[in-house]
């Protein structure tokens, strides 16, 4: 089949989803509120936005936003915008426009606040139900953390959620995602040494801030041409992709830093271990740091010298619960995710399908990828693909298939990620 043969199946795959989605069933929800309503408030101590449009098409598109900095520094101002949609207020109309009714929260607190954005997403589907109507279908989607949110939420209320879309999913759960963190402290701390004053490498201090006391320094170490090989083994021990500058180094070490800080404060602890990791590199991998002048096995050898350290089991309880997957869905859940993702690595998908499958609930898991670079980097008509494909799997049955993801749109069809690393 010629490559021109194949864009207009894919063509005719978006054009037939387009189509369904304005010629779907007439929405049974009945709205007991005049519409259209445009209301924010706060609930539970967290700001809300709910905007229903006049034509509402019955269902409810709940929102659960991504990681927000703590103002737990001298000049910080916490982010408390309550947005409706990934993108704020430009895809809060596209969505409006469409027919969707649409609902977000900002969580209670700042930080790593997956057991408020769960408690706060919840109470506000329940409000949304009193205080507009009951949607005929309602799902829940959140980006990066909000994806922990999402994954958490379908698991553990299926008589709430239809459906969920989870957008540069953490999905190797919570205590993979900081045992990554360790990983990389551990070879920042062999290639360029980590600062007895930020810590220790598996505790970091709590108070520690990025801004005043880490960027300083590493600001120095990572646009020095000399370090290049260093970064370099950095970035491959730690499978991120090198497309993605925007977010690698100073992005993933604000969260080695500070974010596990604020983490180690809410658990009562330090979370992350490596008590069960091989790290490991690719013999390519290794004959390309030996050409920056990086002996790859001592450093390799040197980490795993160090695979000792421990989280404190209390702290470990609080990431296990909020949240590590098990995989048993009860609801569908579709996942996107760039192919180039500094911060949260696309290999995330890899991790998130093995705990579906040993759940035995493959079935329930339909995976998408795009070709973007750069953390949750997605497109309008990428968002409105997922949605419109999640309300087809909902109201038929039936997954979605390849051809609601289509080349067209920056879809790479038949896409499969790499393993997710700190292997046992």
């Amino acid at each position: 089949m010629s490559k021109s043969s194949k864009s207009r199946l894919a063509g005719l795959g978006v054009l037939f989803a387009f189509l369904f989605l304005l010629h779907a069933p007439p929405a049974l929800a009945q709205a007991h509120v005049a519409l259209p309503l445009n209301e924010q408030g706060v609930l539970g101590g967290a700001p809300y936005n709910i905007r229903v449009p006049a034509n509402w098409n019955g269902t409810l598109l709940v929102f659960a936003h991504g990681y927000r900095d703590k103002a737990d520094h001298p000049g910080e101002i916490d982010n408390r915008n309550a947005d409706a949609a990934p993108g704020g207020a430009l895809a809060e109309e596209f969505f409006l426009a469409q027919g969707f009714a649409l609902a977000g929260s900002a969580f209670k607190d700042n930080g790593w606040a997956v057991k408020e954005g769960i408690q706060n997403i919840l109470a506000l589907t329940n409000f949304f139900k009193g205080r507009v109507g009951k949607p005929d279908r309602i799902i829940l989607w959140g980006a990066s953390m909000g994806s922990v949110v999402t994954l958490e939420s379908i698991e553990k209320f299926p008589g709430i959620y239809d459906g969920a879309i989870a957008l540069c999913t953490v999905g190797a759960g919570a205590p993979r995602t900081w045992d990554g963190a360790t990983a990389l402290a551990l070879a920042y701390d062999l290639t360029f040494g980590w600062p007895s004053a930020w810590g220790s490498v598996g505790d970091v201090r709590d108070d520690l801030d990025f801004e005043s006391e880490v960027f300083p320094i590493m600001f120095g170490q990572f646009t020095n041409p000399a370090n290049f090989g260093q970064l370099e083994f950095m970035r491959l021990v730690n499978g991120i992709p090198a497309e993605d500058l925007a977010s690698w180094p100073f992005t993933d070490l604000f969260f080695v830093t500070e974010a596990r800080a604020e983490l180690e404060r809410r658990a009562g602890g330090p979370v992350g271990q490596n008590l069960d990791h091989f790290y490991s590199l690719t013999a390519p991998e290794k004959t390309y740091l030996a050409s920056l002048g990086v002996d790859a096995d001592a450093l390799l050898a040197a980490m795993n010298a160090r695979t000792n350290i421990f989280a404190a089991s209390n702290a470990r309880n609080y990431i296990e619960r909020y949240a590590e997957f098990t995989g048993n869905l009860r609801r569908p859940v579709l996942s996107l995710h760039t192919e180039f993702d500094g911060l949260v690595p696309v290999s995330h998908e890899s991790a998130y399908r093995e705990t579906v499958e040993a759940a035995g609930k493959s079935h329930l898991l339909v995976q998408a990828f795009t070709n973007g670079v750069g953390h949750c980097a997605f497109t309008g008509p990428q968002l409105f693909s997922a949605v419109v494909a999640m309300q087809f799997w909902l109201d038929t049955g039936t997954p979605p298939s390849p051809g609601f993801f289509p080349a067209v749109l920056g879809f790479i069809p038949g896409f499969v990620p790499p393993p997710f690393p700190y292997q046992p």
